[in-house]
């Protein structure tokens, strides 16, 4: 790997420095308030343990010293710095409720086909990674999407082959349910025309033998021969993850489906003072949880940075995969509702494991069939496991409208990702019809029903930036205005809600509302300075935010223009 990098993200290895009080003074403040309500400012005291003091109306001004000191008094000490923010928006620290830490860095330095637009543009883009990264054992990367290049079929190993034949390679699909491998791969995991899929998994075929894709659990017929990345691999996608969630305003994140592998990244990071972006982790499976946090959810890790609360599930797989369960069949495969990843019983069993020993679960639900099993999962669970749980249901993206209240019962949490609209409303249309997305990514009827809604990003399924979320999540509609007027617009929610969605229900959803997320007095003074004022632009002008400083704990971090 890149050693130069490796040697920036060692000399970030120092201790956290000491905190410093201090006034962001002359800004147009935008926070939330504990009811979600937003709130004007113009000033945040910051004091001495990095953490909220106070918000003042109006511009700081220091305390007049009037009376004479009694013998042995002092004034008290004054703030270690001021800065004038020159008028520019302050908003707090946005959220990503909803991430993939280290997919997302990888990203950053395997081969990204997310930009590509056709198959043939692929094709070139391979060959140009193969190029330019000789020696290497197997080529990985992700980001491919048929329907974004107007296949309408899976592309095939032979299409893979004519980029590159002789190295193993695979490549898993935009929305991570599918992966793509070429002969050399397909060899390499001895998978022949006889192999058959796991439950929960698709081999596509093609004359007889599979034809380079193969879809949810089959996937790990493939995953299970590549090489995984290496700890210096890891520490330097973490930092690259780092570096592009805090250019976009990203204070912290829910890593959904953190391994022990992931875990020991995020150790070493915080251990050599270099992690500032907030973890809240959910183990990827049992066995995860047990060998990270043991009995019980650790506590909050190097001053609020890093804590494991939570179980993190999936049910089903995408619509574009057609792997989303569904109650009734795809509108354009006859035959096929999707499938479940988990034997009812046995997820109930997983989820009863962890809910005993007091984490949070969360279930990844994509389809309608599988909504409605996890809201059956739930009810039956609560009946015994009390208190403030915080079921977490993600994605929730398409729910049979019958459905829609009963996320409103036993605290249940929306965790949603707008930005995933802006790329599936086509797709949802085209594998269901119109007449069966009433429920479909139904933002506002969840917030009618009175169910906290998170809102995240999905990254690196879609682009980790929470302004192009939030724009989707006013209008409706992609980043080229479509559909005009919006997809289902009634789903729309305000501004405020949105702001609500990447900052104080985020931090809800991960129990971390006492700590961050809101700049209330008390929490962690983690906050961003923007370019315009987002509560009176409109979604395309959201979409266009650009963030010019990132603060973490009363820290800047971030500078847009400067190196990392």
């Amino acid at each position: 790997m890149n050693q130069v990098l490796l040697a920036a993200v060692t000399a970030l290895a120092l201790p956290f420095p000491a905190f410093a009080s201090g006034v962001i003074d002359n800004v147009n403040g935008i926070a939330v308030d504990a009811n979600g309500r937003t709130v004007r400012f113009r000033a945040l005291l910051i004091d001495d343990e990095g953490k909220v003091e106070r918000l003042l109306p109006g511009r700081y001004e220091a305390p007049p010293r009037k009376r004479k000191l009694k013998k042995g008094e002092s004034w008290p000490k004054g703030l270690d710095f001021q800065l004038d923010g020159g008028g520019k928006t302050l908003i707090p620290g946005l959220i990503d409720a909803h991430g993939h830490v280290m997919a997302l860095g990888l990203t950053q330095v395997t081969l990204d086909l997310s930009e590509t637009r056709s198959l043939a543009e692929a094709q070139a883009r391979i060959r140009e990674y193969v190029a330019a990264n000789g020696g290497r054992k197997w080529i990985i990367g992700r980001g491919w999407s048929a329907e974004r290049w107007g296949l309408n079929r899976a592309p095939t190993s032979a299409e893979l082959d004519v980029a590159t034949a002789d190295v193993p390679v695979w490549l898993e699909s935009a929305d991570g349910q599918a992966g793509w491998a070429n002969s050399a791969a397909i060899r390499a995991a001895n998978i022949s025309a006889g192999s058959k899929a796991p439950a929960g998994g698709r081999i596509e075929m093609a004359g007889g033998k599979p034809s380079g894709v193969f879809v949810g659990k089959a996937m790990d017929m493939i995953q299970r021969v590549v090489p995984p990345p290496a700890p210096k691999d890891r520490d330097i996608a973490l930092e690259k993850a780092q570096q592009l969630l805090l250019a976009n305003g990203v204070t912290g994140i829910a890593d959904m489906g953190t391994t022990i592998e992931d875990w020991q990244a995020f150790r070493r990071s915080a251990d050599r003072g270099a992690l500032r972006v907030r973890i809240i982790s959910y183990a990827q499976g049992l066995d995860n949880m047990v060998l990270i946090a043991g009995p019980e959810p650790t506590p909050w890790l190097y001053e609020d940075r890093l804590r494991m609360g939570g179980l993190k599930l999936d049910l089903d797989g995408s619509l574009a995969s057609r792997g989303a369960w569904l109650k009734a069949d795809y509108a354009d495969a006859p035959g096929q509702r999707g499938y479940s990843l988990i034997p009812s019983t046995q997820m109930r069993n997983m989820m009863s494991r962890a809910a005993m020993d007091n984490f949070q679960i969360a279930v990844d639900a994509t389809g309608d069939a599988a909504n409605s099993e996890v809201l059956d999962a739930i009810t039956e669970l609560a009946l015994t496991y009390k208190g403030d749980r915080r079921w977490r249901i993600e994605q929730a993206a398409i729910v049979d409208p019958a459905d829609l209240p009963r996320f409103g019962q036993n605290g249940v949490i929306a965790s949603m990702q707008p930005a995933r609209l802006a790329t599936d409303w086509r797709v949802s249309v085209g594998r269901l019809g119109e007449k069966r997305l009433s429920g479909g990514y139904a933002w506002k009827a969840m917030l009618d029903n009175r169910v906290p809604l998170a809102f995240g990003s999905g990254a690196p399924i879609t682009t980790p930036n929470p302004f192009a979320g939030m724009a989707v999540a006013m209008s409706r509609e992609d980043g080229s205005g479509e559909p005009a007027g919006g997809w289902t617009p009634q789903q729309r929610v305000s501004f405020d809600a949105a702001l609500d969605g990447y900052t104080r229900q985020a931090a809800f959803a991960g129990f971390a509302e006492k700590r961050f997320g809101s700049l209330i007095p008390g929490q962690r003074a983690d906050f961003i300075l923007i370019d315009r004022d987002i509560s009176v632009a409109r979604p395309n002008e959201v979409r266009a935010t650009q963030v010019l400083e990132t603060w973490i704990g009363g820290k800047r971090v971030y500078m847009k223009g400067s190196k990392p």
